[in-house]
C-alpha cells in the first residue's frame, strides 16, 4: 500500500511536468526556429530566468549529494555554497556581457560565441565536442540521480532499470518539444516543491528525531566536532587551501558552464540577468538543509558506506514519514534531476545542431551567409533545430545506455567535468574584453590546461599540493596563451572591435542593443 500511494503522487507529477512542458509552447507552432527552442526566444523575464538557473544548481546532488557530503566529510561541502555565491557575484557582470555578445551577432552559445571571436567553425565544432565530453557525464548522473530516488521512494516497487528509463523518457519528452521555454516552465513546479518539502524538513527532522536544532546540534559538538572543521572527516585532505582553490576556480566556470549561458542568453533583456545574480544567493540557503540534514543522518542511520551514504537524506524520509509524503519529496527530488538534465541535453543538442553539424553543412556547400538562425522557418535554423533535436534524443539514449552497461565510465569522466570546462575561461572571457589574444594562443593554452587536468585528475593527484587541480592547470592554460600571444604571430583578423569583442556599450540596462542590434550571420571561413 505504501509503495502504491507513494508511487501515485510521484507519477501525477510526471504527468503534470510533460504537460507544462507542451503547455509552454502552445500558441506558438512548430516555427519558432532554433532560437525559440533553444534559448526561449530571449525572452525569459526575470522570475523564468531565476528558476531555471535555480533549476540548473539545484539538482539531484542537492539531495543526495550534499546530503551524503555532509554525512560523509561535514564542513568541505560548504564549498558548493561558496562557489555558487562567488559565481553569481561574476555572473552579474559576466551574464549581461554574453547576452549582448550573443544577442548583437545572432549566436546561441559559448561554442557560436568562440565560432564568431575567433574566425573559426572549427574552432567551434572542437569545444563542442570537448564541451559535450564534460556535459554528457551530468546527464548520465541525473538519470542515476533520479533512478536511486525514485527506486527508494517506491520502496523498492520500482527497479532501478526502470527507473532510469522512466528519466530518460521524461526528460527527453518535453525538452525535444518545448525546449528551453519548457525547462523554464517545469521549474517552477519544481522550486514550489523543493521549497516547500526542504523547508519541511528543516524543521521536521531536527523535532522528530532530536527535540529540536539545540540539542542536535549539541549532540553534533559533543560527538562528531571533526565535521565542523577543515578538512573534515575521511575527507583525503579537502581542507582551507582546497576550499579557497576549488570555490574560485568553480566560480570562474560556472559563469561560462554551458548551461548557465543558455540561461544567460534566454533573458528578456540584461537587467533580467542582473537582478537574478542579486536574488539567486537567497535559494543557497536552501542547500544547508541537505548538508545538516545528512549530518543528522549520522546518528539516525549509522553506518552507511560508499554509495550508499547519498541515501543519508531518503533513510530518513522513507524510514518517518507516511507514503504520500514520501512521494512527495520523491517528486520535488526527481524534478532536480529533470530540469538541469533538460537544459543539459538542450545545450548538447545546441551545440551540435549549430556548430558542428551546422558548420559541416556550411562547409559542404551551404551558402556562407545562411541564416543565423534566429528563427526563421524553412532557412538554416529550422533544420539546425531538427539536427539540434536529433542529437538531444541520441545523446539521450547514449548516457542510457552507459548507465545500464558501464556506469562507471562517465562517472569517471565526471571528475574532470568541471576542472576541464575552467580551461575554457581564458578562450571566451579573456578573448571576449581582449583584441590581441590570437587564436593560436587561446588553442594552445586550451590544449595544455585541459591535458594537465586529465594528467592530475586520472593519475589521483588532486588536489595537487593541497589545491584544487583546476585551478593549476588553469594557471599554465593562461601562462601558455600569453606567452604564444607575445612571442607568436600578430593577430590578422581585420574586423572592427565593435565585431570582435564585448565592448562596453553592448551591456544597455534597458535590452536595448546599440546601433539598432543589427545581427551578424555566422562566420564561414
Amino acid at each position: 500500500m505504501n509503495a502504491t500511494v507513494a508511487t501515485s503522487v510521484f507519477g501525477g507529477f510526471m504527468l503534470l511536468t510533460v504537460v507544462l512542458g507542451l503547455l509552454a509552447v502552445r500558441g506558438r507552432g512548430s516555427g519558432g526556429g532554433l532560437t525559440e527552442w533553444s534559448v526561449g526566444g530571449r525572452s525569459l523575464g526575470t522570475v523564468f530566468i531565476w528558476v531555471l538557473m535555480a533549476g540548473e544548481s539545484y539538482t539531484s546532488f542537492s539531495y543526495l549529494g550534499a546530503a551524503g557530503w555532509g554525512y560523509n566529510s561535514g564542513a568541505p561541502v560548504l564549498y558548493v555554497l561558496a562557489y555558487m555565491s562567488c559565481g553569481y557575484a561574476l555572473g552579474y557582470v559576466v551574464g549581461p556581457m554574453l547576452w549582448a555578445y550573443a544577442r548583437r551577432h545572432g549566436l546561441v552559445g559559448i561554442t557560436d560565441m568562440i565560432a564568431h571571436r575567433y574566425r573559426s567553425p572549427w574552432l567551434g565544432a572542437a569545444v563542442a565536442l570537448l564541451a559535450t565530453v564534460c556535459l554528457l557525464p551530468y546527464i548520465q548522473l541525473q538519470i542515476t540521480g533520479m533512478g536511486v530516488v525514485v527506486s527508494t521512494i517506491s520502496y523498492g516497487a520500482i527497479s532501478l532499470n526502470w527507473a532510469y528509463f522512466l528519466a530518460f523518457a521524461v526528460t527527453t519528452g518535453f525538452v525535444v518539444v518545448s525546449g528551453l521555454r519548457g525547462s523554464a516552465w517545469v521549474s517552477v513546479l519544481k522550486d514550489i516543491l523543493v521549497i516547500g518539502t526542504l523547508g519541511f524538513l528543516a524543521v521536521y527532522v531536527p523535532l522528530h528525531y532530536f527535540d529540536g536544532y539545540g540539542p542536535f546540534l549539541d549532540r553534533i559538538v559533543a560527538e562528531k566536532p571533526q565535521w565542523l572543521t577543515f578538512p573534515g572527516h575521511a575527507s583525503g585532505g579537502l581542507g582551507s587551501v582546497w576550499f579557497v582553490t576549488t570555490t574560485v576556480v568553480n566560480s570562474l566556470t560556472v559563469v561560462i558552464f554551458p548551461t548557465t549561458v543558455a540561461g544567460y542568453l534566454g533573458a528578456r533583456n540584461a537587467d533580467a540577468l542582473r537582478r537574478n545574480a542579486m536574488y539567486l544567493p537567497f535559494y543557497n540557503v536552501l542547500l544547508f538543509v541537505p548538508m545538516l540534514l545528512g549530518m543528522a543522518a549520522l546518528f539516525v542511520v549509522p553506518g552507511l558506506v560508499g554509495a550508499d551514504s547519498n541515501l543519508a537524506l531518503f533513510k530518513l524520509v522513507v524510514d518517518s514519514l507516511p507514503a504520500w509524503a514520501v512521494g512527495l519529496i520523491g517528486a520535488a527530488a526527481a524534478l532536480s534531476s529533470i530540469v538541469p538534465m533538460a537544459v543539459f541535453m538542450l545545450v548538447i543538442g545546441t551545440m551540435w545542431g549549430r556548430s558542428v553539424l551546422g558548420a559541416l553543412s556550411r562547409t559542404g556547400g551551404g551558402a556562407a551567409g545562411e541564416a543565423s538562425g534566429e528563427g526563421r522557418p524553412g532557412a538554416s535554423g529550422g533544420r539546425q533545430k531538427l539536427w539540434s533535436q536529433l542529437v538531444v534524443v541520441v545523446a539521450g539514449a547514449l548516457a542510457l545506455l552507459l548507465t545500464y552497461t558501464a556506469p562507471d565510465t562517465l562517472v569517471r569522466l565526471s571528475l574532470i567535468s568541471y576542472e576541464g570546462m575552467a580551461q575554457l575561461v581564458p578562450m571566451l572571457l579573456l578573448g571576449l574584453v581582449w583584441r590581441r589574444l590570437t587564436r593560436g594562443a587561446a588553442v594552445c593554452g586550451l590544449v595544455a590546461g585541459f591535458a594537465l587536468v586529465c594528467v592530475l585528475v586520472f593519475g589521483g593527484h588532486d588536489p595537487v599540493w593541497g589545491m584544487n587541480a583546476g585551478i593549476v592547470a588553469l594557471a599554465v592554460n593562461v601562462a601558455v596563451a600569453l606567452l604564444v600571444t607575445w612571442l607568436g604571430p600578430r593577430d590578422t583578423d581585420e574586423r572592427p572591435d565593435a565585431e570582435v569583442l564585448a565592448l562596453e556599450d553592448e551591456f544597455p540596462r534597458d535590452g536595448a542593443l546599440p546601433q539598432g542590434g543589427a545581427v551578424s550571420p555566422p562566420v564561414s571561413s
